[in-house]
């Protein structure tokens, strides 16, 4: 019994506090979401797709006009 106690006691003083410090901080992270530099990101990004969706479709829309054979060729 002797042989186990000193390990247990080391265990508890030294890596038993370390480790729930490390968790806990961790789960802190992970519960706080986006920090707002990253939700400034996704905005901006969210605002690049819209743009580039709508250039995409006009873009389509001058090809469907000028050349209406033009999906048939890609295919």
């Amino acid at each position: 019994m002797d042989i186990l106690m000193a390990p247990i006691i080391i265990f508890l003083i030294f890596v038993a506090p370390i480790w729930l410090i490390l968790y806990y901080r961790s789960k802190k992270q992970v519960s706080q979401g986006l920090t707002e530099e990253e939700f400034s990101q996704l905005n901006e990004l969210i605002a690049k797709a819209d743009k580039m969706s709508h250039r995409i479709e006009t873009l389509e829309a001058i090809l469907d006009s000028e050349a209406p054979q033009w999906r048939s060729r890609n295919d």
